[in-house]
């Protein structure tokens, strides 16, 4: 037989095995799919040093970002204030953030940007720290305070000034990063400093500081949140809900694994156990049902509509960083939470 003849012959039985064996190759090949959620395209997430954020270290720490179908290369930033621009710029596709600090990016962020998951609310750890002569927020007149312009902090004071009658003209606003504004007041180089964790430890070293006040004394005034692109949302929403889960499962991890959990956190944070539970005592995280509730619309600081027209206020006419309010409606997204 000749080598054309031998080479017929094999095409034509190669075309009848598969042919007849076709469904068995396809149960096969079924049989061998993995029963796991499907990796999506890496998600770059940042996140910085703030008590209620430590806690996305768990979900690296143990693989829980896999486990939802999300690869996630989570990204540290030792200054927040650059993660809030690389979300704006499109270095990021999820970012933690505040309310405060998302609002003014949200119109001007080159992919959009949309809270899809309240991770804390400060409950105490953003403080007002002051020197011994300062006992009411009435002698803060005409002080010096240290703190970032704009940021939590800010409107915290505001807050708390124009409780009393004040305004932020009543102070001498002495605008640096809040590591260095810390360091200024231990040194008693300013009067006050708005800090939250864990740099207010820095500004209590000055003999005779106190907290003026905190967070705790304006409940849902500073809300944490998880921050993704309208284009991820756009992409891949199953992305996005599988970072909401996760943050659920962290959440299911501590409750089962509280010693595991707490160390993680505490190297993450760089603190003691002892600082930690300190630093946990001062922020109210967010399960579901807490989410599901700042979600829906209300009339008061605890629903982040409200939340945000007050903060949308406190920038344009305090600030003058921005000259319209973001459309709250597309800035707020629910459904992920809600799922």
């Amino acid at each position: 037989m000749t080598k054309t003849i031998w080479t017929f012959a094999i095409l034509l039985l190669t075309s009848f095995l598969l042919t007849v064996n076709a469904p068995n190759i396809s149960k096969i090949l079924s049989q061998n799919k993995s029963t796991s959620p499907p990796i999506s395209e890496t998600i770059n997430m940042g996140y910085s040093n703030w008590s209620g954020w430590w806690l996305w270290e768990i979900a690296k720490s143990e693989n829980l970002f896999e486990k939802n179908g999300v690869e996630v290369n989570l990204k540290w930033f030792d200054n927040y204030s650059e993660s809030i621009t690389a979300l704006a710029t499109g270095q990021l596709d999820a970012n933690s953030q505040t309310l405060n600090d998302t609002i003014p990016q949200a119109d001007k962020a080159i992919y959009g940007e949309v809270v899809v998951l309240v991770n804390d609310n400060s409950a105490g750890n953003d403080k007002i720290i002051v020197s011994q002569d300062i006992n009411k927020i009435e002698d803060l007149k005409g002080k010096k305070v240290a703190l970032e312009e704009g940021v939590v902090d800010d409107f915290l004071l505001t807050l708390a000034l124009e409780k009393h009658g004040m305004s932020r003209d009543d102070v001498e606003i002495i605008n640096i990063e809040t590591g260095a504004a810390a360091s200024a007041f231990a040194l008693g180089k300013v009067d006050a400093v708005g800090a939250f964790p864990p740099f207010w430890l820095t500004a209590l070293e000055r003999e005779g500081s106190r907290e003026l006040i905190s967070s705790k004394d304006f409940p849902g005034a500073i809300p944490d949140l998880l921050v993704v692109t309208q284009k991820l949302i756009d992409e891949n929403p199953k992305a996005v809900q599988g970072l909401v889960n996760t943050w659920f499962d962290i959440l299911d991890f501590m409750k089962q694994n509280p010693e595991r959990a707490s160390q993680i956190i505490a190297r993450r944070a760089g603190v003691s156990l002892e600082e930690l539970k300190l630093f946990s005592s001062g922020v109210k995280i967010f399960d579901r049902a807490d989410n599901i509730q700042a979600f829906k619309r209300g009339n008061n600081m605890k629903h982040l509509n409200f939340a945000a027209e007050k903060i949308s206020e406190f920038l344009m006419s305090k600030l003058k960083v921005m000259d319209k309010k973001p459309d709250i409606k597309n800035l707020l997204e629910a459904k992920f939470v809600n799922s």
